[in-house]
């Protein structure tokens, strides 16, 4: 039973790779579509070989060279329970790259790129994951010696989303902005997406895709809770009615609201009270549209789908939040501290900012990160992939 609701969960989480890619798609021009679509699943089987190899190892000191009989009873397992955990963790891992490629798309180069996915799948990330989920250099240890709890991240606010979202920050800053996004006098071009449909339905796949995400990773069928489903669903309804309200009806601000909100209950999905959920969610939405805002218009860094607002900034405010909200004092199931939840998520921060800027710098003094003007304003479908998105239609003008 556990091995089939390990597999369902990461089935669903599998399937918010295809919500990535509409998102990204919906929200690039029509130029960049097929890079898009292409750049999200291809980085999922970069991740898989890097995560299969090395990550796995870094972060739970686990590797696959057994007879299939061995792996069959893996780590105490049965039915390969252990292969499957994998499976359902490979898929968070390749969140990472999913994350950063909407901050990046429309003129990162091809390989180097995949290259990035490499490193940060097998190195980055699971330095991280293994201190927070697997207990490694005795982290964890320290925090509860010193603040009373260990860091507390459920379903991966800060460990997946977070971390992706401040990953993102070195990639987008390395890489720059898109030609025409920023003009010499400070003025800000607006740059339209392609298609909201798209984006409208790479949102949702997302969503649903999420419950996944949360409440399978109790891990097994028996540790699966209602709470983690109730608290979700608050917290995405909370997100996108913030976002609509703050963002003026901005159809992108309310899909990815819905987003930011189940970014931030991921860690105390399971110990939050629905209510104090909502709260978050509403927080969350609100954040996002600000922090976009902020970053796009003011800071002037394009990051084009506002990975760093959506899941940096809305994934370290679920880190802290799980500490406040998943407190007795406010209706929660406790276990948690504030200060091992701030801690915690600063550490994840800054681990990711350091490694985002140490991987794309390398890449770009070394194998060059960007596209070349003149392939950037053909468009990377045809720079790269030598096809538009709608080929017959391109032909017959």
């Amino acid at each position: 039973m556990d091995v089939f609701f390990l597999t369902v969960g990461a089935a669903m989480v599998l399937a918010m790779h295809a919500g990535f890619a509409f998102l990204e798609v919906g929200t690039v021009r029509k130029k960049n579509q097929v890079n898009a679509l292409v750049r999200v699943i291809t980085d999922f089987g970069f991740s898989t070989i890097s995560y299969l190899f090395i990550g796995f190892y870094v972060a739970y000191g686990i590797t696959f060279y057994a007879p299939v009989g061995d792996l069959e009873v893996m780590e105490g397992g049965t039915n390969g329970y252990k292969m499957v955990h994998f499976f359902f963790l490979l898929t968070f891992a390749a969140a990472i790259p999913a994350i950063i490629s909407g901050g990046i798309t429309e003129r990162v180069r091809f390989w180097p790129n995949a290259l990035a996915t490499v490193l940060l799948v097998g190195l980055i990330y699971p330095f991280y994951e293994g201190m927070i989920w697997n207990g490694n250099y005795g982290f964890q240890d320290w925090l509860e010696a010193s603040f009373g709890a260990p860091f507390h991240d459920f379903a991966g606010s800060v460990v997946v989303h977070a971390m992706g979202g401040f990953l993102a920050l070195g990639a987008v800053i390395t890489l720059g902005a898109r030609l025409g996004r920023y003009t010499e006098d400070g003025r800000v071009n607006a740059i339209l997406p392609s298609n909201i449909p798209f984006l409208a339905l790479g949102s949702w796949v997302l969503c649903v895709g999420w419950f996944g995400f949360n409440v399978m990773s109790a891990g097994t069928a028996d540790g699966a809770s209602g709470l983690v489903a109730m608290n979700s669903l608050l917290a995405m309804v909370g997100g996108l009615l913030a976002a609509l309200v703050v963002g003026e009806n901005d159809p992108g601000f309310v899909h990815n609201g819905a987003l930011a909100g189940l970014v931030a209950v991921c860690a105390g999905s399971d110990i939050m009270h629905p209510m104090g959920s909502l709260f978050v969610g509403v927080v969350a939405g609100a954040l996002f549209v600000y922090g976009f805002e902020l970053l796009q218009n003011k800071l002037k860094i394009d990051d084009v789908l506002g990975v760093i607002p959506l899941h940096g900034v809305c994934g370290a405010w679920g880190g802290v939040a799980a500490g406040i909200f998943g407190s007795t004092d406010l209706g929660g199931a406790g276990g948690v501290t504030f200060m091992a939840q701030l801690v915690g998520t600063l550490t994840g921060l800054t681990i990711a900012i350091a490694g985002g800027f140490l991987v794309y710098s390398i890449i770009k003094a070394t194998l060059g990160i960007r596209l070349s003007e003149e392939d950037e304003h053909m468009g990377a479908d045809l720079a790269v992939h030598q096809i538009s998105a709608n080929p017959e239609e391109d032909m017959s003008h």
